[in-house]
């Protein structure tokens, strides 16, 4: 029976945090709504103290930002971004359009059309995720969507220069310099001097997580991330040091994100309590990391593997690292989470920044309906249907036709019965 030697906060206590943030959330909307640029530079005033004649980075704007990144970070993003690209490809290589002819004269079939524009969130901040525009910028690229804008908020009052560079190297259409909540509404809704897109995508703070939540409906978008999740699990192969450090390194991304453990040693939990105590006395993140840990961090105990894997499934964490004898137990077996590392050898720092799979993920138990940011969220699965004969067309209307009037559909049934009428008569003339 699993045991929980730590928990964090309760579900009341977050629905309260929520509510006002949703509320701050809807009046900005409406506002950029009903007044378009002056509301966004307005915001973009207050909360960023950034105002400059135009959001919108020029070409000469961007080279120049470019050049001004030393050409070992400009290395360091490319070789990340190809194997992002790499993998990307790999996944819609996977993806193929199809017909089939299900009955003599009927053929059936989908395409994998890309959505026509995608405006791509970059967090900036404390951490300027350039990683981000690898992720969402580069994958919606290659899924093919031919009209991609990415906006990254200034930080302190300064371009981040890496940022804008990993932006325009993923291929970004049309960069902006714009955060926050201001920027996915310009992006959705669309302003005077920012044409609206189809779908928003990207990770952000809790203000712009709810925007998105907000102007779903409006828009698409990739999934609803929360903020950063990460679950160990170990056995009594594993050490606290490492289980210590990989905690810590996601805990480090705010002070409401959940770092969970899993064990099926309580030995490992107490060892790693005493490891997390001492590695925040010189993490140069502890601050965040520390706050984290107190109030969102968790702490199981189980007796078995097998229970290990329920209790994770029902956490559906956004990451989870997995430090057991025998990892791959998990691939096989769990089925609620965002994105699986298996093996000491793998940790989420990798997934999040360059080993090619993609790092904006479900958050909120969102991973028992849905997986990641990948090619086929940019893609549209939309069918088709051909009746080649006279014959065909006759045959499917007379199943139709007592189908309709089974659910007393008077116009559908009339549709069928047109084409019975016509084309019974054709085929048996011929």
């Amino acid at each position: 029976m699993a045991k929980f030697l730590k928990t964090g906060k309760t579900k009341e206590e977050l629905a309260v945090q929520a509510a006002q943030v949703s509320e701050t959330v809807k009046n900005i909307l409406d506002d950029i709504e009903k007044n378009g640029d002056e509301a966004v530079r307005r915001y973009s005033e207050s909360f960023d103290k950034w105002s400059p004649e135009s959001f919108k980075l020029s070409k000469e704007q961007i080279q120049e930002i470019i050049s001004s990144v030393p050409e070992s970070t400009i290395n360091d993003i490319k070789f990340a971004q190809a194997q992002i690209r790499r993998f990307a490809e790999a996944q819609k290589s996977a993806l193929r359009d199809i017909e089939v002819e299900t009955l003599p004269g009927v053929f059936l079939g989908h395409r994998n059309i890309p959505v026509n524009s995608v405006g791509c969130y970059i967090p900036g901040g404390r951490y300027p995720m350039v990683a981000s525009a690898h992720m969402s910028v580069l994958t919606a690229k290659v899924a093919g969507v031919k009209r991609v804008i990415a906006c990254t908020p200034p930080i302190n009052g300064e371009v981040p220069a890496a940022t804008v560079a990993a932006m325009a190297l993923a291929g970004a259409d049309d960069i902006y310099l714009l955060g926050g909540v201001q920027a996915m509404a310009a992006m959705a809704i669309g302003t005077e001097t920012i044409e609206g897109v189809d779908m928003l995508v990207g990770p952000g703070n809790a203000f712009v997580a709810e925007a998105k939540r907000q102007l779903f409906g409006r828009v698409g978008i990739d999934l609803l991330a929360g903020p950063t999740e990460v679950l160990v699990i170990a056995d009594e192969t594993s050490d606290a040091e490492i289980v210590a450090t990989d905690l810590l390194g996601q805990a480090e991304h705010g002070p409401t994100s959940p770092a969970a453990l899993i064990t099926t040693s309580e030995e490992l939990a107490n060892e790693t309590v005493k490891e997390i105590e001492r590695q925040l006395e010189t993490l140069a993140t502890g601050d965040v990391a520390r706050a984290a840990w107190q109030e969102y961090g968790k702490i199981i105990v189980v007796d078995s593997i097998e229970e290990a894997v329920v209790e994770a499934d029902k956490l559906a964490y956004e990451h989870v690292e997995v430090l057991t004898e025998d990892p791959r137990y998990f691939l096989e077996n769990m089925t609620n989470y965002g994105a699986l590392f298996l093996g000491p050898e793998t940790n989420v720092a990798y997934g999040d920044k360059v080993i090619g799979t993609n790092h904006t993920l479900p958050t909120k138990g969102a991973a028992r309906y849905t997986g990641g940011l990948w090619v086929g969220k940019f893609l549209k699965t939309c069918t088709y249907q051909e009746i080649r004969t006279p014959e065909a067309s006759a045959m499917i209307g007379e199943y139709a036709e007592r189908l309709c009037n089974l659910e007393n559909f008077a116009g559908h049934r009339e549709q069928a019965l047109l084409r019975v009428r016509r084309y019974k008569k054709e085929s048996v003339t011929n």
